[in-house]
C-alpha cells in the first residue's frame, strides 16, 4: 500500500548533489554504491541538472529521476518531440511512499509545458508503468544462429551484387555512423535519436567506470556505387573446445539502410573463420535474418520482450504525425485519469494517408486508456485483440475492425536502442 511521505523534498538536484544522486541511482540498481571522481565528472558533462530529479530525505538522496530531448520516429517517418525518461530509481528503503509518482507527475508536467508531444522509456520491469500511461509501443527478439546448422556456403569471400564489406576504425565509425544512422532512422518507426555521446561512448571516446571497454570489430558495407549502406559492430569471445574453434559473435548493433547491405553483414558475420554461434543483439520482432539463412531453424529465438514504452502527451499531435495506409474516420475517448491526455476525440484520415485531429463531443466509437492508445500508435498491435482482452471497449460495433484498418501497419515499429 502506497503511503504518502509529503516530508520527502522531490527537486532538480543542485550541482553539488550530483554524487549523492550517483550513490542513490547506483543503490537502486543494485550496484556498488561508490562513487568515483571519473563519473561524477562524466555525469557533470551531460546532465541537465533542471530535468534530474532526486527525492530528499532528511538530506540524503533515496529516489533518482532523468529525463532528456529526443526524437521519435513515427510511422510515415516525421520526427516527433520526445521526452525521454531514464536513470529512475527508489531506494529499497523507501519504496511505496509515492516517491517516483510524484517525480513522473513533475517530470511529465514539465514535458507537457515544453509541448513534447510523446514520452518514451525503457522499462526495467514490466507492471510498473502502466499505471502512469506509458504502454509497450514496441517489441525486440533476439536471435542465435547455430552457424554450422546454417547451410551457408563456406567458400563466400563477400556480397555477390558488386558491393564490398570493410573492417573500420572506431575514427571510422564516428564520421560515417551518425549520417547513416539518420538515414535508418527517418525510415524506422520507433526508432529514437542517438546523442554525440552515444557514439563517443560506443566507440570508446568516453569510457564508463562500471563497464570495461572493450573495443569491437566495425564492418562497413559500401554497395557498388561507394555508398555507405550498413553497419555493424561486434565482439568475438575467443573460446575453444576439446581443440576445436567455438567462437560467438555478439552483435551489439547492425543497421543497415538497404536490404542487400543488411543481408551481406549478417552473412559476413556467418563467415568468420571460427565463429560457430551469432548473437544478433536486440532486433525489430519481424527482423529478416532467419531467413537470410537455407536453413532457418539454425536461428533459435533466445530473448523476445517488450522493448520502447511510450506515453502519450498530445493526442491531437500525436496522431495528425504519423501517416496511414487509408481514408477513414474514427471517435476515439480516451481514458487518462492522471494525465493531460483525456478526451474525446475525432480522427479523420484523408485518401493521401494524411490526418487531421480534434476534440469533438459526436459519440465515441472506441473508448480506450491512454496507455493502449500508444500501443496502438506505433502500429505494432491490434485494436481488435484488445478489445478480446477487455483494454479496449467498442462503443460501436466494428470500431475495432476500423482503427486496425487506420492505424495497424505491415512492418512492425521497431527502436534499437537502450537507453
Amino acid at each position: 500500500m502506497t503511503r504518502p511521505h509529503p516530508d520527502i523534498d522531490i527537486r532538480p538536484i543542485d550541482e553539488d548533489e550530483i554524487p549523492d544522486w550517483i550513490r542513490a541511482l547506483n543503490t537502486g540498481f543494485l550496484r556498488s554504491p561508490g562513487v568515483t571522481e571519473d563519473e561524477i565528472a562524466d555525469r557533470r558533462s551531460y546532465i541537465e541538472p533542471s530535468r534530474t530529479l532526486g527525492a530528499f530525505d532528511g538530506g540524503r538522496c533515496v529516489g533518482t529521476f532523468r529525463s532528456f530531448e529526443q526524437q521519435l520516429t513515427a510511422v510515415g517517418g516525421a520526427a516527433v518531440r520526445a521526452d525521454a525518461v531514464t536513470n529512475v530509481s527508489v531506494t529499497a528503503t523507501h519504496r511505496r511512499r509515492g516517491i517516483l509518482t510524484r517525480m513522473m507527475a513533475e517530470d511529465l508536467g514539465a514535458a507537457k509545458e515544453r509541448g513534447d508531444v510523446v514520452a518514451t522509456l525503457i522499462a526495467a520491469e514490466y507492471p510498473i508503468y502502466g499505471r502512469y500511461g506509458f504502454g509497450p509501443a514496441t517489441w525486440m527478439t533476439e536471435w542465435t544462429v547455430d552457424v554450422p546448422r546454417a547451410g551457408l556456403d563456406a567458400r563466400w569471400s563477400g556480397p555477390e551484387d558488386g558491393g564490398r564489406i570493410d573492417l573500420v576504425d572506431r575514427e571510422d565509425v564516428r564520421k560515417l555512423g551518425p549520417e547513416l544512422y539518420e538515414r535508418v532512422r527517418r525510415s524506422q518507426p520507433g526508432a529514437v535519436s542517438r546523442t554525440r555521446r552515444w557514439w563517443e561512448i560506443e566507440t570508446g571516446a568516453v569510457h564508463l567506470d562500471r563497464a570495461p571497454w572493450v573495443e569491437p570489430f566495425f564492418s562497413v558495407y559500401r554497395s557498388a556505387t561507394g555508398e555507405v549502406e550498413g553497419m555493424a559492430a561486434y565482439t568475438c569471445d575467443d573460446r575453444w573446445e576439446d581443440k576445436q574453434p567455438a567462437e560467438t559473435a555478439k552483435v551489439k548493433w547492425l543497421i543497415a539502410t538497404t536490404a542487400a547491405a543488411e543481408r551481406a553483414l549478417w552473412r559476413h558475420l556467418c563467415s568468420i573463420d571460427w565463429v560457430t554461434k551469432v548473437r544478433s543483439g536486440w532486433r525489430g520482432p519481424d527482423d529478416l535474418l532467419p531467413f537470410y539463412l537455407p536453413d532457418p531453424r539454425a536461428a533459435r529465438v533466445t530473448t523476445r520482450a517488450d522493448w520502447l514504452w511510450v506515453r502519450i502527451l498530445d493526442v491531437v499531435r500525436a496522431l495528425e504525425a504519423r501517416t496511414y495506409d487509408r481514408a477513414g474516420a474514427l471517435v476515439l475517448e480516451v481514458v487518462d485519469a492522471a494525465g493531460p491526455a483525456g478526451g474525446r476525440y475525432r480522427l479523420e484520415v484523408a485518401e493521401d494517408g494524411r490526418a487531421s485531429c480534434a476534440a469533438t463531443t459526436q459519440n465515441a466509437e472506441l473508448t480506450l486508456g491512454v496507455a493502449d492508445l500508444a500501443t496502438l500508435w506505433l502500429g505494432d498491435e491490434s485494436a481488435v485483440r484488445l478489445a478480446a482482452l477487455g483494454r479496449v471497449q467498442e462503443d460501436r460495433a466494428g470500431a475495432g475492425r476500423m482503427a486496425d484498418a487506420l492505424l495497424h501497419t505491415s512492418g512492425r515499429p521497431w527502436c534499437p536502442d537502450m537507453f
